[in-house]
């Protein structure tokens, strides 16, 4: 197990499991009906796993493995469960007639068994995937900042709502989401680690969203890994300056950590996709079905993103843990120290 697990001194829940469990329904329902409404999304029912082989399935960095199984009624054809259902979405846009302005979001559930155990992950994942129809026009920053301002209110107004609901919880969040490029953090703080300027501007500011992630930085590194075929990590928006995406960030004032709870962007484009694919050389993926889809124009211009459902309700009810939000498996000495420590895990 890797060390990286944070025990705050002197932590108590503040609302017991039962509470717990219906705070959690609280939020749901309050956040997914305002998300759906400020942009115009309906819900739709989603995969939780797709074919092997079809270029569908979420290569987040690149390295993590799906979970693979046969199906036995179709000649042990293979399938993975989903990562996340980035490419899914977008094809679903085309498929069902989404016009610009309009879009979708579903309940992903996933599995990602290499993620690392700690206070912020575990192996299942579960977000609000959302996707929206934009015009060709609208890919641009403007269009990225405006939906990230829109997100980032229903985020504050739910806090407020669930802080409400449950007078020992008090509102922290900002008014307003600081915008930040990832090539001006690391012009801030050459000497930092990512991880580390994102805490110090997120001490800062209480909320930022971190454009360009993904790219190369002016030093040649990279701020976080992005996969090169769903977000738009190469377009320049400003001298220097490149990437149509980025994550939303809050700071977790429990743990002392920047808390990431979005991640979304303006998808690539045709040409976005094939430079990508450059960068990466990952040219073969062009003769996969996702990937001929978007290189034929059959799929529309989209701007989408997750939003962590476990991680939400981990924030906004100050817990220490995930495993207080959701149930998963963990490591044995990892549930002995977190129960030393006064953090209950399901």
């Amino acid at each position: 197990m890797d060390d990286t697990l944070i025990l705050p001194s002197g932590y108590r829940p503040i609302l017991d499991a039962r509470h717990t469990e219906r705070a959690i329904q609280k939020i749901k329902d309050a956040f997914q009906t305002a998300l759906a409404y400020e942009l115009d999304l309906v819900r739709v029912t989603a995969p939780l796993f797709v074919r092997s082989g079809t270029g569908i399935n979420d290569d987040l960095n690149g390295v993590e493995r799906p979970v693979r199984f046969a199906l036995g009624e179709m000649g042990d054809a293979q399938a993975e469960i989903v990562q996340s259902l980035a490419k899914w979405k977008r094809m679903a846009l085309a498929d069902l007639g989404f016009a610009p302005g309009e879009g979708l979001y579903t309940d992903m559930n996933a599995l990602r068994p290499d993620d690392s155990m700690d206070n912020l992950h575990s192996v299942y994942v579960d977000q609000w995937d959302w996707e929206r129809a934009i015009a060709p026009e609208d890919r641009t920053l403007e269009t990225l900042l405006s939906t990230v301002r829109t997100i980032y209110d229903v985020i504050r107004r739910t806090e407020r709502f669930i802080c409400y609901e449950y007078a020992d919880l008090s509102p922290e969040l900002p008014d307003a989401i600081t915008i930040v490029h990832a090539e001006e953090l690391r012009a801030r703080f050459p000497d930092m680690a990512p991880r580390e300027r994102e805490l110090q501007v997120c001490r800062e500011h209480g909320a930022v969203f971190v454009i360009g992630i993904g790219g190369a930085l002016g030093d040649g590194s990279i701020h976080d890994g992005r996969a090169p075929d769903y977000d738009d990590w190469s377009t320049e928006v400003a001298p220097g300056r490149a990437g149509l995406n980025g994550d939303i960030l809050v700071y977790n004032r429990v743990l002392d950590v920047p808390f990431e709870l979005s991640s979304m962007g303006i998808r690539v484009d045709a040409a976005a996709l094939d430079r990508q694919l450059d960068i990466r050389s990952l040219g073969e993926r062009r003769s996969l079905m996702f990937h001929r889809r978007l290189l034929a124009g059959e799929l529309p211009q989209s701007i989408g993103g997750g939003i962590g459902q476990s991680r939400l309700a981990m924030f906004y009810l100050r817990k220490a843990h995930i495993g207080e939000i959701q149930s998963s498996i963990w490591p044995e000495e990892m549930v002995a120290r977190c129960a030393d420590a006064g953090i209950p895990l399901l």
